[in-house]
């Protein structure tokens, strides 16, 4: 079984490793208490951010009561890594000032602090509740940072107002009225970075879950001028394109299927125990030169007995008249993290730029 986030992060290694390092800085540090507080009866259980907040939580313990001082130290501790370094194991130090800097009398400190320690890991969860309290002033501070001249600053500016960032605090009011967002990813829309423009377009996905229209009409304001751009589009439009939205499909040149003929679709098998893998294969033929999207979709059987369905991108390619092009394609029944699988009968449907064709059904059973 792989190894889980949590212990590959939060171990007693790294525990120690921090331990030594703000000693080396702080000498009355009581580091052995400071592990044996975080390392307690409740660590094992502890999810991937509870342990996170249990490191940041035992840092106020034993660093200085003054939040200054304490911040001091941190500073110190930090810019003891190399140049560069940037790890998101480290996500306990802007966790330390969500925890501990939120009072108005720290808010300078605070916001320069997660300017800082966003360049070593990531402050995406810990400007969070600074934005629900304070949404103007920060918000305005995020524009500060879509300027910056480092790209881990210029993605927080994008990353943290995510309306919808995942193990994040929810942005409800961005979420129903996502204006001052935008703001944000039109001053990032062509930004150099690909970490950045990754930011961008989650965030821009986000949206578009909850104002498709309004994505679709950027999608098309934005389209076409930038090539980093045009790369923020297409992937911040994946759940419009895995929608079927005609709009967003246009802008691509892919939302005529009329044109496009599927045959031969055939599945490997009739059935595929949970921990395999199932072959499927078809053809498609153009009657004039077109563009293709093609997807599938899988109708899981749910734990309750019900449906749900996942689309899945299988290619995007370009037809001359009359070309015939087959296909192969495997898809895994293998549990996730994300994704548990239950016996039952399962559908598979192909899809052609955003229009369902033909389905066949199979039979998931118990793991051998």
């Amino acid at each position: 079984m792989p190894e889980l986030m949590k212990d590959k992060y939060y171990n007693y290694r790294s525990i120690h490793e921090l331990a030594l390092r703000v000693k080396a800085v702080y000498p009355s540090f009581l580091d052995c208490d400071f592990i044996g507080g975080i390392m307690d009866d409740t660590w094992d259980a502890l999810a991937l951010k509870g342990r996170m907040r249990q490191i940041a939580i035992n840092l106020g313990k034993y660093l200085p009561s003054d939040y200054e001082q304490a911040l001091a130290i941190l500073d110190q501790v930090v810019a003891g890594y190399p140049a560069g370094f940037n790890d998101n194991s480290l996500i306990y130090f802007p966790d330390f000032v969500e925890v501990y800097g939120q009072d108005e009398c720290h808010w300078d400190l605070s916001i320069a602090a997660l300017e800082r320690y966003t360049q070593y890991s990531t402050a995406e969860f810990a400007v969070r509740p600074f934005i629900i309290k304070h949404e103007g002033r920060m918000m305005a501070q995020m524009s500060v940072w879509a300027g910056h001249g480092n790209e881990h600053v210029r993605r927080l500016a994008s990353e943290g107002c995510r309306p919808a960032l995942p193990w994040g605090q929810a942005l409800t009011r961005f979420k129903k009225d996502p204006s001052l967002v935008l703001g944000i990813l039109e001053q990032l829309k062509a930004d150099p970075s690909l970490y950045v423009r990754k930011s961008v377009a989650n965030n821009l996905n986000d949206i578009s879950k909850t104002h498709p229209d309004l994505v679709a009409q950027i999608a098309m304001d934005w389209y076409g001028k930038n090539g980093y751009t045009d790369w923020i589009v297409k992937h911040g439009c994946r759940t419009l394109l895995k929608k079927g939205n005609k709009d967003v499909l246009g802008i691509f040149g892919v939302a005529d299927a009329s044109c496009v003929d599927v045959y031969d679709f055939a599945l490997g098998a009739a059935s595929v125990s949970i921990g395999e893998d199932m072959l499927f294969s078809f053809k498609v033929r153009a009657d004039k030169a077109t563009k293709v999207r093609l997807e599938y979709g899988i109708h899981y059987v749910k734990a309750n007995g019900g449906q749900t369905r996942k689309i899945f991108q299988i290619s995007e390619t370009s037809l001359i008249a009359h070309q015939e092009k087959a296909f192969r394609k495997t898809h895994s029944f293998a549990d996730l993290s994300s994704r548990k699988h239950y016996p039952g009968i399962h559908s598979l449907v192909l899809i052609v730029n955003g229009v369902e064709q033909t389905k066949l059904d199979f039979e998931v059973l118990a793991s051998k």
